[in-house]
């Protein structure tokens, strides 16, 4: 499946777009539904996220009339789980390729069947809790600016004192409210908008949420963050595989990403995608090939690394005022990064290479709960 028939590019842009009236839902549709309900729905994807899928979808249900969940071809029962809770159900052919960015342009598909009145959609990932009154919130702040595509708010761990990897990920959902470049896989979005560039990207399988936003800014819609908390994540990692192979997916990110946008005049991960490699192989290579070619002074240059580990640990501590301690957790994992993040764009430009679609990198297990 690509992208939803109903969606076309050269829709309406920011500068023409206006809080529309409501209008009777498409037949089937049940009844007794508010204005409100009509014109907000929510799409929720999943794979395998057993009791936290159904966490989030009871927390959507208490805030939106419409709901849909699309299933990328779950084996724990996830797909009953949802239709026992009186959600819509959308099961994804596995005979193609699984991608987030299909798996919500076809929910929002359906969303679209649902309701004639459709004007915003969240998308939110199985693994997560929304926020009681973040869709009114969101909501409220797509009215009141008709520039703004989406919006997203405080994304926070569940569990960020389970493992260090929890706790890394607490620490990257925290991003300063305001204007933004891009949004996460959990956001409001005006329909409008998403018409307007033609939906998701299905074949990008990482990154495909700051692909969108390029799309979305070049056609001058905004992005913006709110300071309100949006939803509770359940990243579940507590092994270093996991955070390596979330690594890994960054850098199929990087690299699919410059591969689409990185002659665009804003460089789309342009700067990761070299990052990854000068700090991850080239310059490690480097100095070890000058100490044993030339003199083991030249391992001196290694030094360059705990100078990074500071620089970063500094800014970090300087913009989020987290403790030395945490600061450094993070400028650490930054750098114990970049090695998968080569690995990442490397498995992505072999691919390409030989013609192969992109593959999905998952860093989570069928779960038991």
């Amino acid at each position: 499946m690509g992208q939803p028939a109903s969606f076309s590019a050269g829709g309406t842009s920011p500068q023409a777009a206006s809080e529309g009236g409501t209008s009777t839902p498409a037949a089937g549709q049940p009844v007794a539904l508010s204005a409100f309900a009509t014109t907000v729905g929510v799409v929720v994807i999943g794979r395998n996220e057993g009791e936290r899928l159904r966490r989030c979808l009871l927390s959507v249900q208490e805030q939106a009339g419409l709901v849909v969940y699309v299933d990328s071809g779950s084996t724990d029962g996830s797909p009953a789980t949802a239709a026992a809770l009186r959600v819509e159900v959308v099961e994804l052919d596995p005979s193609i390729p699984f991608s987030a960015g299909r798996g919500r342009n076809a929910g929002l598909e359906r969303l679209m069947e649902l309701s004639s009145s459709l004007e915003f959609v969240l998308f939110v990932d199985g693994d997560c809790e929304v926020a009681k009154r973040f869709v009114e919130v969101g909501r409220q702040s797509l009215v009141d600016d008709a520039r703004i595509a989406a919006v997203a708010g405080r994304l926070r761990e569940r569990f960020p004192e389970r493992s260090v990897y929890n706790r890394l990920c607490d620490m990257e959902w925290d991003v300063p409210p305001g204007d933004a470049k891009s949004c996460g896989g959990i956001a409001l979005f005006r329909v409008s908008a998403l018409r307007d560039v033609g939906g998701f990207n299905p074949r990008v399988v990482a990154g495909e949420e700051p692909e969108l936003c390029v799309r979305l800014r070049q056609r001058g819609w905004m992005i913006k963050r709110l300071p309100d908390d949006m939803a509770t994540h359940d990243a579940a990692m507590t092994r270093f595989s996991q955070w390596w192979k979330r690594a890994v997916r960054a850098g199929h990110a990087y690299a699919e990403g410059s591969a689409i946008h990185g002659r665009s005049p804003e460089r789309h991960f342009v700067r990761e995608s070299l990052s990854s490699w000068i700090y991850g192989i080239a310059m490690p290579a480097a100095i070890l090939a000058a100490t044993v070619a030339i003199s083991p002074w030249a391992l001196v240059a290694a030094m360059v690394y705990p100078l990074l580990l500071v620089r970063v640990a500094v800014g970090r501590r300087r913009r989020h005022r987290d403790s030395w301690r945490l600061a450094f957790l993070y400028a650490g994992a930054c750098l114990l990064a970049k090695p998968a993040e080569c690995w990442g764009q490397a498995r992505y430009w072999f691919r390409r290479m030989l013609g192969r679609p992109p593959q999905i990198i998952q860093h989570k297990a069928v779960t038991r709960e």
